[in-house]
């Protein structure tokens, strides 16, 4: 191993070190974890919003049908998303049920956009 790899795994093994062991470590570990999902989700929502400027009018094409049904499975993969980290929806089989069938639902929504869009483009 190089020396700049050994100093990396050092560097790792000590900010877990810290974190273990001084008090406090644990919510200063929950600060910078909140601060790199917040970083995280605001590059996620500068990439969108690129790809909708560059495709705008191939969104506006699609008709207000087609592109409710591709608006709706984005707001519904964002749901699935959020209730997916919650204990309560894996607990009740039906939730989960509920959950798999919003998930093929967004998936067949996406499907159905995408052969409208290669059949009349």
């Amino acid at each position: 191993m190089s020396t700049a790899a050994l100093r990396n795994i050092g560097i790792i093994l000590v900010l877990a070190v810290a974190v273990y062991a001084l008090p406090g470590g644990g919510t200063g570990a929950a600060i910078v974890e909140a601060l790199v999902s917040i970083a995280f989700l605001v590059g996620i929502w500068l990439i969108l919003m690129r790809l909708y400027r560059e495709h705008r009018t191939t969104l506006f094409s699609l008709g207000d049908k087609h592109r409710g049904i591709l608006y709706g499975s984005f707001c519904g993969l964002l749901f699935l998303g959020a209730a997916g980290g919650e204990n309560q929806w894996w607990d009740n089989p039906g939730l989960v049920l509920a959950w798999l069938a919003l998930l093929g639902a967004c998936i067949y929504g996406f499907v159905a956009v995408f052969r409208y869009y290669r059949e009349y483009a």
